[in-house]
């Protein structure tokens, strides 16, 4: 049991319409009540839960600030805790004075992400729900949020949660097979162990293979701009990034070095790079910035090869032609000046023919973007795992379960298999948050704000 009553502010800091005063804890009503006094007379102790009253908060008599406090009573509350939360005018000076008097009358200041730790301690949430909570704060697009939403509403709890229940079984079983190895007994025999591990190491590796795209989608693609110098990168770069990010003049070879600019996409994040142009050169400095340039182009997930539409095809075109592979999208850049690259060269590839000095074509360019992410492979609805923490839980289950799977193949003890089960088991388990240590829990709510 938490004895401990801790407080802090949990909208963020600055000018706003309102500023909101959370208290949570066992004494969180009787605290709330010293530092609140209702316009009607009533105290806060007297109210059910999901109440609110409207009244001023006070320090020492002296009036802080108009407030509603809003009451929740245990176990329904976010926390599972009493809690108190005064909606006072936004302001910084007005919100940290309120904390103060409540500091003052009795709660301790909260930890960051104090508040959802509690809620996980109490049994409100699991730790992939916990997770998805900082994980809806910082989404960077749509995608990223609708797939930490579907964590907080316990997508991956219901599908990991029916693993357990699986490997439970089978455990069970296994000792009872172990135990009494001749008896028939309904269910249990190699074959269905044997279907049983293939069906929950499908799903375990589903989860595995989905993890890289959609940690891609939600942190932002990589997304390479690359080509001779002189091609129009810079241009191109302006015109996805609808901001002056790239220094564009006639002089070829302006850009000397990588310049990175985030891009909403639809509902995707990209992460542009506009690179040095990609030549032959004893130059060291630009030698060095057309090594960069290879190595985006070999890092990214997306490359986007620009070419000068209105001139033929050179010798530098072509070392970047073999260079390339399926992730990327040829576009023909000053179209608008006619055609003279033997398009001929690019057969087999998404080609995309633009002016990105007039912009246009880009919105072409765009959409060939949106179709080689391929983000339509991933329902947002799925269990998709969010951070590193889960996929290494996700991970170590599969190869545990895959060497027990192993195990029974080559005939090795069922003991040796049922350890290996066993191991599978405890990795999820620890994803939930049903078995974890102290060190871990502390680590994932360090990442918090306070007041969350």
């Amino acid at each position: 049991m938490i004895d401990k009553t801790v407080a802090a502010i949990s909208t963020p800091p600055g000018e706003g319409g309102i500023a909101v005063i959370r208290i949570s804890g066992p004494e969180a009503i009787v605290i709330a009540d010293k530092s609140f006094r209702s316009y009607t007379g009533r105290f806060l102790s007297e109210i059910k839960g999901y109440s609110a009253l409207y009244g001023e908060v006070v320090s020492e008599n002296s009036v802080i600030d108009d407030a509603v406090a809003t009451v929740f009573r245990a176990p329904k509350s976010f926390t599972g805790e009493n809690t108190v939360e005064f909606s006072v005018h936004g302001g910084r000076l007005v919100a940290k004075n309120v904390l103060r008097a409540v500091i003052k009358n009795g709660a301790c200041p909260a930890d960051r992400g104090e508040f959802t730790k509690r809620a996980f301690l109490n049994g409100k949430i699991d730790l992939t729900k916990a997770e998805s909570i900082i994980n809806i704060i910082n989404a960077k697009n749509e995608i990223a949020l609708k797939i930490s939403q579907a964590a907080k509403n316990g997508r991956i709890s219901k599908e990991i949660d029916s693993l357990i229940e699986k490997l439970l079984e089978l455990s069970a079983s296994f000792s009872v097979y172990a135990d009494y190895p001749d008896d028939e007994i309904e269910n249990l025999n190699p074959e269905n162990f044997h279907s049983s591990l293939d069906e929950i190491l499908c799903k375990l590796k589903n989860m595995i293979d989905t993890f890289d795209l959609g940690k891609k989608l939600c942190d932002g693609i990589e997304c390479a701009i690359i080509g001779k110098p002189n091609v129009g990168k810079s241009t191109l770069m302006n015109a996805l990034s609808r901001t002056e990010r790239s220094i564009v003049t006639d002089i070829a070879g302006t850009t000397r070095d990588v310049v990175d600019s985030a891009v909403v996409l639809g509902d995707t994040t990209l992460i542009l790079s506009d690179t040095a142009g990609i030549h032959q050169t004893d130059d060291i400095v630009e030698k060095a910035g057309v090594d960069r340039s290879f190595q985006k182009l070999d890092s990214a997930m997306i490359v986007i090869a620009v070419f000068d539409a209105s001139s033929p095809l050179d010798d530098d075109d072509r070392i970047i032609i073999d260079s390339i592979s399926d992730n990327a999208i040829i576009v023909l850049n000053k179209s608008d000046l006619g055609l003279k690259a033997d398009i001929s060269a690019f057969k087999g590839m998404t080609v995309v023919n633009i002016s990105a000095k007039n912009n246009q074509g880009i919105d072409t360019l765009s959409e060939a973007i949106l179709a080689k992410i391929k983000a339509d492979r991933l329902d947002s609805d799925d269990a998709v795992l969010i951070n590193d923490r889960q996929f290494n839980c996700v991970n170590r289950a599969y190869e545990s379960l895959y060497e027990a799977k192993t195990a029974m193949e080559n005939h090795v003890t069922l003991d040796a298999v049922g350890i290996c089960i066993d191991d599978s088991l405890k990795a999820l388990l620890e994803l939930t948050g049903r078995r974890v240590t102290n060190e871990v829990s502390d680590e994932i709510f360090s990442r918090f704000c306070v007041g969350k």
